[in-house]
């Protein structure tokens, strides 16, 4: 089936300089009531389905044709037509006001062409599967309706490119996107195997796609490695490059945040990597080591923690 691509004509002077212009007196949309719902099935009730009441909170005519001009390419998080599989759910839960028009912006600005199904979940953010003029991303989207961010200060406080930073969810939703994007680039350039970062508004992220046709790379965990003293030295050196050359420290470094992609380890999730002035760097990096030792035990090998820490400081 051809997938109809973004139009990348751009336009930015009718986008709205704030929400204070699109909302009316009477605030945010009305929470659905708390009830069972089938949700393959078409309801002309719910506010995702029924266009008089989708949009209903924009005053503005524009605006509502803004919206409108976007629906067709998120589909996937709305779960309609061909992804009328995907849990609905997913749009209340991750698509507020702010973060569609970030993805209004990004998509006049060519990074978000369509977003499709839901790749990854986690308590910070989803990951979509999307599609851009340069072809398969992965669209990132921070959580800004709960205060997870907040048990996560202690690797944005003390990391000297981050300083002066506000307490305010918001803002540390803001400041944590920007953090992984830079992390993210700053890896890239020293050469390790991250996800290439292709954009960045607000709480989104959108980086390049890691996986095939079919579906997204599995997680290292989830995978068997036949040559895993190989894999074990790649890992091994991207923490030794990331500390030397990038002056980072991953500081989440785990099977989890690890996918196997072409036979080789690519790492993720790098928005909690600080500073190597941070002043709990050495203990992060201890860590991570200490994590990749307990993933190769459970490979059959036996390293000692002194052994790869010298490796990687020396």
């Amino acid at each position: 089936m051809m997938i109809k691509m973004y139009d990348s004509e751009k336009n930015h002077e009718s986008l709205p300089q704030s929400w204070d212009e699109l909302i009316n007196e009477y605030g945010d949309l009305k929470k659905p009531a708390k009830k069972k719902k089938n949700f393959k099935k078409r309801d002309s009730s719910n506010h995702l389905t029924d266009p008089g009441q989708r949009w209903k909170w924009m005053v503005e005519p524009k605006y509502k044709q803004m919206f409108n001009e976007i629906e067709q390419k998120i589909q996937g998080a709305i779960g309609i037509g061909k992804f009328e599989w995907v849990d609905r759910r997913v749009f209340d839960q991750v698509f507020d006001r702010i973060t569609l028009l970030g993805v209004y912006k990004l998509m006049h600005s060519g990074d978000i062409g369509q977003i499709n199904w839901p790749i990854a979940r986690g308590k910070e953010a989803h990951v979509f599967h999307g599609l851009s003029d340069s072809g398969v991303i992965a669209v990132k989207i921070f959580h800004t309706s709960n205060a997870v961010f907040k048990n996560l200060i202690k690797y944005i406080e003390g990391d000297p490119r981050f300083g002066g930073l506000k307490r305010k969810h918001r803002d540390l939703v803001t400041v944590w996107v920007r953090k992984e994007h830079r992390n993210l680039l700053r890896m890239k350039k020293c050469g390790l195997n991250v996800p290439e970062p292709l954009g960045i508004h607000q709480n989104i992220l959108v980086m390049s796609y890691i996986g095939d046709e079919k579906k997204p790379a599995p997680r290292l965990r989830d995978v068997k490695i036949n040559n895993a003293e190989e894999v074990f030295d790649k890992l091994k050196n991207f923490i030794r490059t990331c500390w030397h050359e990038a002056k980072l420290v991953h500081a989440d470094f785990s099977d989890y945040n690890i996918l196997w992609h072409n036979n080789e380890p690519v790492v993720i999730d790098v928005g909690q990597a600080v500073s190597d002035k941070h002043p709990n760097a050495k203990e992060f990096l201890v860590r991570d080591i200490q994590r990749l030792i307990d993933w190769g035990k459970k490979q059959g090998l036996n390293m000692e923690l002194a052994e790869v820490l010298y490796d990687v400081l020396n």
